[in-house]
């Protein structure tokens, strides 16, 4: 047999034996936090037909890869527990995942303010030189849009500790460190985020398809592709001239540090509608989960109408293909920040609003964040009272905690002849962060607000304003960035709210 010959024979045998190599899946990886206390799916490919065999702990299941060579065993629940483990997954070649904990694992998405590093957080030196803690583990799903939906990608688990932290989601992690503080479990942190991105790129086709909003979003996505050719075009004007203008500094030995124009996001980039939940969270599926965190909505702030569908229609598509019931949700509404383009002034009062509608479906939470943004900062750094505040819901949620976890909520509205009484729920010793009740707004009939006296009475803030004898309706910190100072006794702020519908 000729040199040749042998090294085709060769490649052919490497080609089958990688072909029938068992692969999990993509979080089945050295430091992974398995699920406490549910039952645990543990999937991959391998060879069509090929028997694999699954071991943990105590415990082994098989399955037999389909035809498209996916297999998939169900272990049952363990508790939780620090003590390292290993995964065990053999057909033809064996898989080794090493250092198994077993604790709360919890899917942080979103965009960039769930995307937001510790080392860009408040007080992130201090914060990262503490963060000593091998039971908390991060992974990070890699910026990987599709236009299908995918079965893999990249990322790997690392433990909190002064040379890794800073790369972690920085409300994930301080939120994890609560928890750790109420559990004590290993705590998991599924970092699947994208800074700048539409919640309509994050649900799948098939839900999309059934949401009232799908329309509008086909709509707006095919006008963006039919003026991808004319981007394409300035593009490549633009970054000639950056070249040339390169070209000249290098020449004159003088610096250059302006960007290199960015390529034109068309045809499976992160703008897609569904691109990202088929590259970044369809692989993540079923993963035994304790919960959700999301922090989104910035990107739809002109579209507060179409999000108080979509955001819903997204819970109900990942907790049906998790399959784990009614998967905990925890999420953030805006905080305050001023938009110079909106020249209402309200575009995400509208936009908070929408978001609360997610609050109908079951086992789902919200931290209002109206007190703690920066007006002139779209990324407020103070993402440690973020982490609390979801920890706060949490614990109530799935621990039982009595402490309060939200603040008042606005419940009804009474007529007083030239004032009006607002009611609260979740209000026990409803006071101001200042001396004076700030952000309220009243109208008359002529639907026109301005701004009202407020002053706290019991459990209610009675409004009244100078020259209005019959007002009608109230709003509370209807403003992109309101100057709003309700809050409970324990200092958590009231949502923004309005009692009118116009």
């Amino acid at each position: 047999m000729n040199l040749y010959l042998r090294l085709v024979l060769c490649l052919l045998f490497t080609a089958v034996l990688v072909s029938a190599a068992i692969l999990p899946a993509p979080l089945f990886r050295d430091g992974v936090v398995l699920q406490r206390d549910k039952p645990l799916p543990v999937w991959g490919t391998a060879e069509p037909g090929e028997r694999v065999e699954v071991h943990f702990r105590s415990q082994t299941a098989t399955a037999v890869a389909g035809a498209d060579g996916r297999w998939q065993v169900t272990l049952q629940a363990e508790s939780a527990s620090a003590e390292p483990a290993e995964l065990v997954m053999t057909a033809r070649n064996t898989v080794v995942v090493h250092d198994v904990l077993v604790g709360d694992v919890w899917l942080c998405s979103g965009q960039s303010n769930m995307e937001w590093k510790v080392a860009a957080s408040a007080d992130a030196e201090r914060e990262i030189a503490a963060a000593i803690d091998p039971l908390i583990r991060h992974f990070k799903v890699p910026r990987t849009p599709a236009s299908t939906p995918q079965t893999d990608c990249g990322g790997q688990w690392e433990s909190a500790a002064p040379d890794t932290v800073g790369e972690f989601t920085a409300v994930g992690y301080y939120f994890a460190r609560e928890w750790r503080k109420r559990t004590g479990v290993p705590v998991g942190l599924v970092n699947s985020t994208w800074g700048g991105t539409q919640i309509e790129s994050w649900i799948g086709d098939a839900a999309l398809r059934t949401d009232p909003s799908h329309e509008a979003v086909a709509a707006r996505w095919q006008q963006w592709l039919d003026g991808h050719p004319a981007r394409v075009e300035r593009h490549q004007v633009a970054l000639q001239k950056w070249r040339d203008e390169q070209a000249v500094a290098e020449k004159e030995g003088k610096p250059f540090t302006r960007r290199e124009p960015a390529v034109p996001e068309g045809a499976g980039s992160r703008r897609e509608p569904a691109s990202l939940y088929n590259g970044m969270i369809h692989p993540l599926q079923p993963f035994a989960l304790r919960g959700v965190l999301w922090y989104q909505g910035e990107a739809n702030g002109e579209r507060g109408a179409e999000y108080r569908t979509l955001f819903p229609t997204m819970i109900r598509q990942w907790r049906a293909e998790f399959g784990q019931g009614d998967l905990p949700f925890g999420f953030v509404q805006l905080a305050n920040f001023e938009r110079p383009v909106d020249k209402s002034g309200q575009q995400w009062a509208f936009l908070r609003e929408a978001q609360t509608a997610a609050l109908a479906l079951p086992a789902t939470g919200m931290a209002v964040t109206i007190d703690i943004g920066d007006p002139q900062n779209i990324h407020p750094k103070n993402k440690q009272e973020v982490g609390r505040r979801l920890a706060l819901w949490a614990g109530a949620h799935l621990l039982g905690e009595l402490n309060a976890f939200t603040g008042p909520k606005f419940t009804g509205m009474e007529i007083e002849g030239a004032q009006l009484r607002l009611r609260f729920s979740e209000g026990q010793g409803l006071r101001t962060a200042g001396p004076v009740p700030t952000g309220f707004e009243v109208a008359g009939a002529n639907r026109r607000f301005v701004p009202a006296m407020a002053r706290i009475e019991g459990g209610t803030v009675v409004l009244t304003a100078t020259g209005m004898q019959a007002p009608v309706a109230a709003r509370y910190a209807w403003r992109n960035a309101p100057e709003a100072n309700l809050c409970n006794a324990d200092g958590l702020p009231a949502a923004p709210f309005r009692t009118d519908n116009w």
